[in-house]
């Protein structure tokens, strides 16, 4: 597994994020293969210091002037440009993904329908570029999880011609309503004006699993990518860390995992046994209850969800679905297991399966199923403790 975590705090924008992914390992020529494919464009990288510090750049050029005019594309132009370009599937699959949400928010922004959508400054040459190299640059390195920082997103008001309606606030509303929709966090500045651009926070927002500070991994590659904008005397660069998560320690191993959490005391309490039931039915490695006393003396629960990057949305939906929960929080934990296997035994002539934990080539462990148990004690009429001590004892001979 390979992690990217993107230091976004102090702003975002596509060509920032391309020009990093390129510091980081990106091939460039897979990137402007793919720029290539759907629109008549190169993009060109390089470095340059900047206070300073070294960053990355990645400049667009198309072909002609004439194919750089024309910034003014629907939302369905850009879905056809995309769907009729020779492009691997899941780059294809993740650029639809960023320019639909981009569609989403203009729609909601100017009250129209999507498909009605006109896209200004984000349906040039140099954003598509930015949106397809960014992606085929994340499938090229391998990336299975994204974790980002709380973006930068500026204040106060950017300049004339923004987004082709003249003078806008800061953060712009497309960058806010993206971030709303996806429950992305965000923070001001730094610094006045628009630090963040819609290409940036689409993109962050479909590309990131989860939210927070740098996960415990092992650096591989750094990158570093600067946009247009300079204000001196502050490092205005996007920052992007690659890694594998924390490998095996003691016999066992350490990953990184995800715990979401939630607060509620208006539910009924007999749903309970059903929401842990769905959690563990779509991916959860594990979920419990703990009772707390929230204000005014209300007594709650906190529902607690152990699982992997990869089925923390399907846990969020389960959450959102099954509970009367609003809200939840997400955090990145270093998980420890054992080594650990499964192996039948049989007393008495029931088959009863026994999970094993190992620690430096001896079992420490041995936990048989409980439904297994019972079956095999309601048959013979033996007490289910007995049944218990001698599956684990049989566990405890059988070879791995």
């Amino acid at each position: 597994m390979t992690t990217l975590w993107v230091d976004a705090g102090r702003g975002a924008a596509g060509d920032m994020l391309l020009a990093a992914l390129w510091d980081a390992g990106a091939d460039a020529t897979v990137v402007r293969a793919a720029v290539r494919a759907v629109v008549p464009a190169d993009v060109s990288f390089g470095h340059e210091v900047r206070d300073g510090f070294r960053v990355a750049r990645a400049h667009v050029v198309a072909d002609s002037e004439d194919a750089a005019a024309g910034p003014d594309r629907r939302w369905a132009d850009i879905r056809r440009a995309l769907a009729t370009a020779p492009l691997a599937p899941r780059v294809r699959d993740r650029a639809t993904a960023v320019f639909a949400a981009l569609a989403q928010a203009e729609a909601t922004i100017h009250g129209t329908e999507v498909d009605r959508v006109h896209f200004h400054e984000v349906g040039a040459h140099d954003s598509i570029a930015d949106v397809v190299g960014v992606v085929a640059a994340v499938e090229q390195l391998g990336v299975t999880r994204v974790v980002c920082t709380p973006v930068g997103v500026g204040g106060g008001e950017d300049a004339a011609g923004t987004l082709g309606h003249g003078r806008v606030p800061a953060p712009v509303p497309a960058v806010l309503h993206l971030a709303t929709a996806a429950g992305a966090p965000v923070l001001a500045g730094p610094g006045a004006g628009e630090t963040c651009t819609p290409t940036g926070m689409a993109l962050l927002v479909t590309l990131a699993d989860a939210w927070g500070p740098l996960p415990p991994l092992r650096p591989a590659a750094l990158g570093a990518g600067a946009g247009t904008r300079e204000t001196p005397g502050r490092f205005g660069a996007l920052r992007v860390v690659l890694g594998a998560p924390v490998g095996p320690v003691d016999g066992g191993g350490t990953d990184v995992a995800l715990v979401t959490s939630t607060n509620v005391d208006d539910m009924d309490p007999r749903l309970w046994p059903r929401v842990l039931a769905r959690l563990l039915e779509v991916g959860a490695q594990d979920a419990w209850l703990a009772p707390i006393l929230m204000k005014k003396g209300r007594p709650a629960h906190t529902l607690h969800v152990l699982s992997d990057p990869e089925h923390a949305q399907a846990v969020r939906d389960v959450v959102v679905r099954e509970t009367s929960a609003i809200g939840m929080r997400v955090q990145a934990v270093a998980k420890h297991a054992l080594p650990r296997d499964e192996v039948e035994v049989v007393v008495d002539g029931d088959r009863v399966r026994v999970k094993r934990a190992w620690l430096d080539g001896r079992v420490v462990n041995a936990q048989p199923e409980w439904e297994d148990v019972a079956v095999a004690a309601a048959r013979t009429g033996a007490p289910a403790k007995q049944v218990l001590a001698r599956a684990a004892a049989l566990a405890q001979q059988v070879e791995a």
